[in-house]
């Protein structure tokens, strides 16, 4: 993990970037900003995984789920600088309400794979070995597939998201959640917040960057806004500042600083945070409770449409 610099009391604070995009220039976007955090990928890296967010079947003109195209610059980036024949995996694992087989599909990440020639691993469906991890002091029993095991560098790729639940916002902490196979996840929900970050010390993640080009809040809206960071907590403290969301607030960002996953204290690089809290469209509490009651029906009516129950 690179650390910038030292405060008075002896603690790092992390690298975080913010880079201005577009859909035609998202490579040079992210070569911006992970050279903005003084990012150098390891010349020996021969085995790649990438965690996008597919937390249902949203294409990404809702700002739910990561943009392939961003994945594919992405890809094209790392193809770059390391060789041009990496095994890159991208992962994803089942939910209770989605499966990896269709959000595969209806998301564009089989046409991905075909174009960029990068692996599709549904988590659920790959072997694994058992592990325990305490957090928060709860002990918990976790499955870590192969897949992310025996990965050489392992990149997050979150969207930022308000959260319906108690946690307040989504983002790379969340989304390392996700890569656990077990598909009933709703079974942590009563200590989501130790569970995530449980999943975190469980599945090291090397490095995240945020998908912040059409972000999700009061509304779907282009925040044209690509971030990076060696540190998950660090990056998930400024996404939450992006989202006007005090971080301090958010209980499973403070346990992953607890734990020793990161810290809370960064320094940005690139643009302001500000430049772009000021343009994300952040959600008032009767939108919240309103979407959260008109999501609920419909998610019931497009998984009996589609069949997906």
């Amino acid at each position: 993990m690179n650390y910038a610099f030292q405060d008075n009391v002896g603690s790092f604070m992390s690298l975080v970037s913010f880079v201005k995009t577009e859909d035609h220039d998202l490579k040079r976007a992210i070569a911006d900003a992970l050279r903005l955090i003084n990012y150098d990928f390891r010349k020996d890296v021969k085995r790649i995984v990438i965690k996008p967010n597919m937390c249902y079947y949203w294409d990404r003109s809702t700002g739910q789920t990561t943009d392939p195209k961003l994945i594919g610059a992405l890809i094209d980036v790392i193809r770059d600088n390391i060789s041009a024949d990496p095994v890159i995996s991208i992962v994803e694992s089942d939910a209770s309400a989605m499966k990896c087989k269709h959000a595969f599909r209806f998301l564009g990440y089989e046409k991905l794979a075909r174009d960029c020639n990068v692996r599709l691993v549904n988590l659920s469906e790959d072997t694994y070995d058992r592990v325990k991890v305490t957090s928060g002091g709860i002990s918990f029993h976790l499955m870590v597939p192969r897949t992310i095991q025996c990965a050489d560098l392992k990149i997050n790729v979150p969207k930022i998201k308000y959260s319906l639940e108690k946690i307040k916002i989504t983002c790379a902490l969340k989304n390392v959640f996700g890569c656990n196979p077990y598909r009933k996840k709703s079974r942590y929900h009563s200590k989501l917040n130790e569970a995530i970050v449980a999943v975190n010390k469980a599945m090291r993640f090397d490095l995240a960057v945020i998908d912040g080009n059409i972000v999700s809040g009061s509304e779907p809206r282009r925040l044209g806004l690509v971030m990076a960071s060696m540190d998950q907590v660090a990056i998930d403290a400024a996404a939450a500042r992006v989202a006007g969301v005090n971080p301090g607030t958010v209980k499973y960002i403070q346990l992953a600083e607890k734990e020793r996953l990161g810290k809370m204290t960064f320094i940005q690089t690139g643009l302001s945070v500000g430049h772009f809290q000021a343009r994300y469209p952040r959600k008032t509490l009767y939108k919240k409770l309103m979407d959260k009651a008109y999501g609920t029906v419909v998610l019931m009516r497009l998984g009996k449409r589609l069949g997906l129950e």
